[in-house]
């Protein structure tokens, strides 16, 4: 664990420091690390909206729902991997299942109907999986109509590891890392 979101400064510090999964989540191509990169190194503009809000309002209400159903218990660590400290996630949830083996919970709210889970977002949630050597995180979403949920309880689907995928991502984190230090020198 590097840090803990409560302490915001050192939280974000923290964050600015190493690769996210927040950031892994755009990494859909080499064009998508230079815009990275930028932001690493010059910030984003972007302080929040009214759906990032009700996403931040909304979240303690779904991850209370995902403790009582699955088990898996809300958190606010950022957590670095084994093997490189700048490879950083904060999943929603962590937990363990039947078996003792590590499971994740991530949590969105849309105002969308979804076939499938957004690719970005299995980005994030199979980074996640990489830094804390999870093989399974429950990806659970809660849909609203002009910010008034549309059910009672969110709907979610596991999502199991797909390590061709991480590798893929921790390349092009890599790639990001490297350049970010040779900014720095």
């Amino acid at each position: 664990m590097v840090a803990h979101s409560s302490d915001r400064v050192a939280w974000l510090r923290a964050r600015a420091m190493g690769i996210t999964a927040t950031d892994v989540a755009r990494l859909a191509s080499l064009r998508a690390v230079e815009a990275v990169v930028a932001e690493k190194r010059y910030g984003s503009r972007f302080s929040g909206n009214a759906w990032t809000e009700h996403g931040k309002d909304r979240e303690p209400v779904i991850a209370a729902w995902v403790a009582a159903t699955h088990g898996i218990e809300p958190s606010a660590h950022l957590f670095h991997a084994s093997t490189n400290r700048a490879h950083l996630a904060t999943p929603d949830g962590v937990g363990y299942d039947a078996s003792e083996r590590l499971v994740l919970a991530e949590i969105k709210t849309t105002g969308k109907a979804w076939r499938s889970i957004p690719r970005h977002y299995l980005r994030q949630v199979w980074w996640q999986q990489y830094v804390l050597g999870a093989d399974r995180t429950l990806f659970v979403w809660e849909r609203h109509d002009d910010f008034v949920p549309v059910a009672d309880e969110p709907e979610c689907r596991w999502v199991d590891r797909d390590d061709d995928q991480i590798r893929g991502l921790v390349q092009l984190a890599d790639l990001v890392l490297d350049k970010l230090r040779a900014i720095r020198v």
